[in-house]
C-alpha cells in the first residue's frame, strides 16, 4: 500500500494534536511532521518533502497565503490543503490564486478531511461545499457583468428607452423599427443580462452602469 506523507501546519495545538489522531487512524496515510508557524512549516516541508501539506491561513510570523505561495514555487508536487476556520471570498481566491489544491473548512467532519488528503494526492481539487457554491455564485455574477459588454448598440438604445418609462410601441416609434423587432430586441436584451422582466433588466442596467447618464430619467 502506498502511504500518503502528510505535514501539519496549525498554530493550535488540540486542533494539530486531534487531526494528527485523525489521520493516522487510516493505514494510507503517515503525519511526518508538524509546525506552528508559518516560517518553520516551510523549513520543515523542505527537509520532508511531504505529499499533502495541512495548512491553516492565520499562521504567527508567514501566514498560510505566503507558506502556499512559497511551496508551489518552491516544491511544485507538494500539494496543499487548507483547513481553515474563514470562508471569507478574499482568503478563498486568495488561497487558490496561490495554487491551493483544496479548501476545507474546520467544521468538516474528519471522513471528509481524509477523503480530501487522499484526492489532493490524486490530483483533484477540494473545495468545502459552501465554499463551492460560493465561488460558483460569484462566478455567475461576473458573467452575467460580462454580458453587458455583449449587448449591441441597437439593444442598449432600447433598453435606455425601456429605463425611461417608454412602452414597446413608444421604443418602436423613437428608434423607427417595428414593435415585432423591439420584443425580439428585448428577448435578447432579457437573455445577456440574465433577467425575466422588463424591471430586473433596468435594475441590473443601473447597477453595472450600462444606461445613459448614469441611469433612468426621473419619472
Amino acid at each position: 500500500m502506498v502511504q500518503i506523507t502528510v505535514f501539519i501546519a496549525e498554530d493550535h495545538a488540540l486542533v494539530r494534536e486531534g487531526t494528527r489522531q485523525i489521520l493516522e487512524q487510516q493505514p494510507d496515510l503517515r503525519v511526518v511532521g508538524e509546525a506552528d508557524r508559518g516560517d518553520s512549516a516551510v523549513e520543515l516541508i523542505g527537509i520532508l518533502r511531504p505529499a499533502v501539506v495541512l495548512l491553516d491561513l492565520r499562521l504567527p510570523v508567514m501566514n498560510g497565503i505566503e507558506v502556499a505561495t512559497r511551496i508551489r514555487d518552491s516544491w511544485p508536487d507538494v500539494k496543499v490543503l487548507i483547513l481553515s476556520a474563514y470562508d471569507d471570498e478574499d482568503y478563498v481566491l486568495a488561497a487558490l490564486e496561490a495554487g491551493v489544491a483544496g479548501y476545507l473548512l474546520k467544521i468538516a467532519p474528519g471522513r471528509e478531511v481524509v477523503e480530501a488528503v487522499r484526492a489532493a494526492y490524486a490530483g483533484e481539487t477540494v473545495l468545502h461545499p459552501g465554499i463551492a457554491r460560493q465561488l460558483a455564485r460569484q462566478w455567475q455574477r461576473a458573467n452575467l457583468a460580462d454580458q453587458g459588454d455583449r449587448l449591441s448598440p441597437r439593444e442598449l438604445a432600447v433598453l435606455g428607452l425601456l429605463a425611461r418609462g417608454s412602452s414597446n410601441k413608444e421604443i418602436a416609434a423613437a428608434l423607427g423599427i417595428s414593435f415585432r423587432t423591439v420584443e425580439g430586441h428585448l428577448g435578447n436584451i432579457f437573455s445577456k443580462l440574465g433577467v425575466d422582466s422588463r424591471i430586473e433588466a433596468v435594475l441590473y442596467a443601473a447597477d453595472h452602469h450600462l444606461l445613459p447618464h448614469g441611469g433612468p430619467a426621473p419619472t
